[in-house]
């Protein structure tokens, strides 16, 4: 089954949405973003979060220490890095901070050479000059053949169609946040549809299969 992250929490009252629905991950995002926030408004955010659920920072081209103070601090479990960051610097950071890494690869028309070894998940998204957050898929079908590390799958996801894309690819994670949003803002019925479709039973599931073929 795969997990759930729901993506840009900026408000207590979206802590208190996750906390009822209990996706595997959310994401703090520090980068330039309308999502974007601060240490002190994700620390306390974090501070009410449910320990079951990891809290993911998202970064572009942020230094290591920065990176390292947030995990320390304990505002962070596991770092998401949307910008150049090569191989080296993924070294460095995980000899620093010990946290896991997510390495974001956007996709176009076809898939690019994938990041050197050192990430622990890939995360594929629409290929973007902001770098993620359009709000918009990508092909699936090129990762049908994929056979590389786990990775997240991001872009122009919701309920509509999480579970379509679940059962076509499999992914070690969904991740979404503007589908899960209304007027700019996370929506709480949303975010349970999203959760509930990510998660189907077993028969469900096979409901889902039979119905697409």
């Amino acid at each position: 089954m795969s997990k759930v992250k729901i993506c840009g929490l900026t408000q207590p009252r979206d802590i208190e949405t996750v906390n009822r629905e209990l996706p595997d991950y959310i994401g703090f995002v520090f980068a330039p973003s309308r999502r974007r926030v601060d240490k002190r408004v994700a620390a306390a955010l974090k501070e009410l979060l449910d320990p079951r659920i990891k809290a993911v920072g998202v970064f572009v081209n942020e230094n290591v220490e920065t990176i390292t103070e947030l995990h320390r601090s304990g505002v962070i479990d596991i770092a998401q890095l949307h910008g150049d960051e090569d191989a080296a610097f993924i070294t460095r950071l995980k000899e620093t901070c010990g946290c896991p890494v997510i390495k974001a690869v956007g996709l176009g028309q076809k898939l690019p050479p994938l990041p050197e070894d050192g990430q622990d998940f890939l995360l594929f998204d629409t290929l973007s000059k902001q770098r993620g957050g359009t709000g918009k898929a990508f092909n699936w079908d090129m990762l049908k053949e994929y056979a590389g590390p786990p990775y997240f799958l991001a872009g122009g996801l919701n309920a509509a169609n999480v579970t379509k894309a679940i059962t076509l690819l499999s992914p070690y994670c969904v991740d979404v946040s503007g589908g899960v949003e209304k007027d700019g803002k996370k929506d709480p019925e949303m975010i349970a549809e999203f959760v509930r479709m990510a998660r189907p039973t077993i028969s469900g599931h096979i409901n889902k299969i039979l119905l697409d073929i």
